[in-house]
């Protein structure tokens, strides 16, 4: 049983624990699926890149699209994270959390004229801009409120993060930011604007990024870039550096964040700009490793060419496998003494594409449970009601505490908005 770094699951008394707490426990008395949380591994977390931002003006913005819970943001808020957020819905989540509006940063290639007034009214520390187009409206927009609006813009390095295609972010096929070779251009016609205030640049390359080599091409790039901007006259103030970095799903040994910053502050120190406001994005390396999901073990069906072991978590509540094809451990809470065989473990929603995890090696039997970890990123946050299947519940757990931070969703409250005619 190979346990990801970072998580705080242990094994006591050959049980599987989370942090203080026995998961089956947890399991048992609240019904599954259901995702458990770890506020030591989320801090850990935080606290590598703290350690490496030490003593520098910076701000860590939690990227909140990786788990939008409200108890999930308040820990980093009061942790003395800002938020970076890419809705609206983001932005009304972030202030009910808590988070102060000038330490939230608006990303995000969509924005709405509706939520540009909105995080215009509010306050929110800066826009970053992904389109000349963008310029236009959020100029056109602050000028009909009589405010000026705080920019960085968001260019595109060109930077292959080695990555799955889906979550690449920073090549020039990407749909994401300002293409490099245009980013002079837009700087010059922001600083024209009189509606708007250039204050910083940003640069996001992709996710689940592990090894230091794509930062370090881009932060290049991105350097060079503002210097080129300042020869023009126009001021960069503040570097963003986004986020990406990646965690331990499947053995993976990305960078720890305090050593990588070593590196990239390097680079910063060499250009006599060490005391410029630094801000960097990271979701999925501060919350990634902390969530399990726990689900029990429903049905097997073992079969000519291949053996299904039915669980009653699925696609809905874990979509990384079937959008991604992405690997999640599947560890038992109680392990077995007995013979392995090798299973695809797969859910109930009726599509062949809901499986959690293919080929596995486990000595399972139903009505046992399992943990599926590393899914505290991008698991309920995407999650969804296919096949009318509730939201899970979630706990946090901090030692041996335990805190219900979302009820499981009820079936009538699915359909509390639509009508029948």
């Amino acid at each position: 049983m190979r346990i990801p770094i970072g998580s705080q699951l242990n094994v006591k008394d050959s049980n599987l624990h989370l942090e203080g707490v026995p998961l089956r426990s947890l399991a048992l008395e609240h019904g599954t699926p259901l995702f458990v949380y770890s506020k030591a591994a989320m801090l850990s977390a935080l606290s590598a890149y703290q350690k490496g931002l030490s003593g520098r003006h910076a701000r860590i913005h939690y990227a909140m699209k990786a788990n939008s819970n409200l108890a999930i943001l308040q820990t980093f808020i009061q942790a003395g994270c800002g938020v970076d957020i890419v809705s609206g819905g983001e932005l009304a989540r972030a202030l009910h959390a808590g988070c102060a509006p000038g330490h939230i940063i608006f990303s995000g290639v969509g924005k709405t004229r509706t939520e540009m007034r909105e995080a215009l009214r509010v306050g929110i520390g800066c826009f970053n801009v992904e389109s000349m187009a963008e310029l236009h409206a959020l100029n056109a927009v602050a000028g009909e409120m009589g405010l000026r609006a705080p920019i960085s813009l968001r260019v595109n390095p060109d930077v292959d993060a080695k990555t799955h295609p889906y979550i690449s972010t920073g090549l020039k096929d990407n749909k994401f930011g300002i293409a490099h070779g245009d980013a002079i251009g837009a700087y010059e016609l922001a600083h024209q604007m009189p509606h708007l205030d250039v204050i910083g640049i940003d640069c996001h390359i992709g996710s689940q990024i592990t090894q230091p080599a794509p930062y370090l091409d881009a932060m290049d790039k991105m350097l060079d870039l503002v210097a080129a901007i300042e020869a023009k006259g126009i001021s960069i103030p503040h570097i963003d550096f986004g986020g990406g970095l990646g965690i331990d799903y499947n053995g993976d040994t990305p960078p720890a964040a305090d050593q990588l910053w070593v590196e990239l502050l390097a680079k910063i120190d060499a250009r006599g700009w060490g005391n410029r406001h630094i801000s960097v994005e990271p979701g999925r390396s501060l919350i990634g490793n902390a969530g399990v999901c726990l689900t029990e073990v429903q049905y097997l069906k073992p079969g000519a060419h291949k053996n299904f072991c039915i669980i009653d978590a699925a696609m809905n509540d874990l979509p990384r496998p079937s959008l991604y094809q992405a690997y999640h451990e599947i560890l038992p809470l109680q392990p077995r003494s007995g013979l392995q065989q090798t299973w695809d473990v797969v859910g109930p929603v009726c599509e062949s594409g809901d499986w959690i995890g293919k080929d596995r090696q486990l000595c399972v039997e139903p009505g046992d449970h399992l943990a599926v970890a590393s899914a505290g990123a991008y698991c309920m946050s995407m999650a969804s009601n296919y096949n009318t299947r509730n939201r899970a519940k979630e706990l946090l757990v901090d030692g041996q505490q335990v805190h219900v931070i979302r009820e499981r969703e009820h079936t009538a409250s699915q359909w509390q908005d639509e009508r029948l005619i």
